[in-house]
């Protein structure tokens, strides 16, 4: 995808890793420049109430509950609402591999509606 002057690739990756520190899954999107070595990994992990795709749901979905809220983490258009926040945020390295909560671009990007008031 082309932000600017300036393309950006990415891909999407699923893993269940113990090892890591966490017990069941997460969902990563990583960003990078060709040519260039920064890489940029937001990372979605369940929590309360947040979920993460894991054959409940299409393959790539985060979803915020309870306004059921989803990103779709394969789609082109998620994936550059998501680098635009993190551009914005100015998250994206210089040099090296940088990994982030995803989660807090994921609530920037789809915005919560405040709950009706009686």
């Amino acid at each position: 995808m082309v932000v600017g002057s300036t393309m950006y690739g990415w891909c999407f990756g699923h893993r269940h890793d113990r090892v890591r520190g966490y017990p069941g899954c997460s969902s990563t999107v990583t960003l990078w420049r060709p040519g260039s070595r920064a890489r940029l990994r937001l990372v979605f992990r369940p929590g309360p109430d947040r979920i993460i795709a894991d054959h409940y749901f299409d393959e790539g979905t985060v979803v915020r509950l309870p306004d059921r809220e989803y990103l779709n983490l394969h789609a082109p258009g998620s994936v550059r609402a998501l680098l635009d926040e993190a551009l914005a945020r100015e998250l994206f390295p210089a040099a090296g591999s940088v990994e982030v909560d995803g989660w807090p671009l994921f609530d920037a990007v789809t915005p919560q509606d405040p709950p009706d008031r009686p």
